[in-house]
């Protein structure tokens, strides 16, 4: 999914990390240099709509091994979604904004599969869904007596529909936060009006977000 917001940008806030922008993997060497040297709590992403699966791949990876926290400002789109999930725990920020996670699937997901789909390893298979065969698997050969065979590569997987997936939002009230869910099938674009409301898929009970 492209994202709208340019290059990712890191920036240090005391023990907060704040990651902007697209995540395509051109910050994700300095990234988990950051989460490695130990002195990162919380990795803060902030209007992040979009990336690559292999990016998002690579920033999980990084949250998960060091054990931070993460935590949504603004909106945070499908690689950021995988990224922001790795958290040892995950939240929205506070503020007057609105928050949201949209998380990409490839289908309409049963009740069933939302309440366990972004918990822990199903999180990271889910990932994987969206993540294309290597270049290495999909030229594998084998040898059939003293004739090589050439493998059936697996047909490219459709990574990152543009605004399709599972969206979860938060809006401020005079009354405290108000949380939805919707179910958009990348038809509405950014209007996200137009997306399906899910109904009984609290974000809480199903664990996109944990305090």
């Amino acid at each position: 999914m492209a994202g709208s917001a340019g290059a990712a940008e890191l920036e240090l806030q005391g023990r907060r990390l704040v990651v902007s922008g697209t995540l395509d993997g051109s910050k994700v060497k300095a990234f988990t240099e950051h989460l490695s040297s130990g002195t990162v709590r919380t990795v803060v992403f902030e209007d992040s709509f979009g990336g690559t699966a292999e990016a998002a791949g690579a920033y999980a990876d990084a949250i998960r091994e060091s054990g931070v926290q993460t935590e949504v400002r603004g909106h945070c789109m499908a690689a950021c979604a995988y990224a922001f999930l790795a958290g040892k725990a995950h939240r929205f920020g506070h503020g007057l904004q609105v928050n949201g996670i949209l998380v990409p699937v490839a289908t309409r997901p049963t009740a069933a599969e939302l309440a366990v789909r972004w918990r822990g390893e199903e999180a990271r298979k889910t990932l994987a869904d969206f993540t294309p065969p290597s270049s290495t698997a999909a030229a594998a050969t084998t040898t059939d007596a003293a004739r090589p065979i050439e493998a059936t590569a697996p047909p490219a997987k459709d990574n990152w529909q543009p605004d399709h997936g599972v969206l979860f939002t938060a809006s401020p009230t005079l009354f405290g936060r108000v949380y939805n869910t919707y179910y958009c099938d990348g038809t509405q674009g950014r209007d996200f009006s137009k997306c399906e409301r899910l109904s009984d898929a609290d974000p809480y009970k199903l664990g996109v977000l944990t305090e």
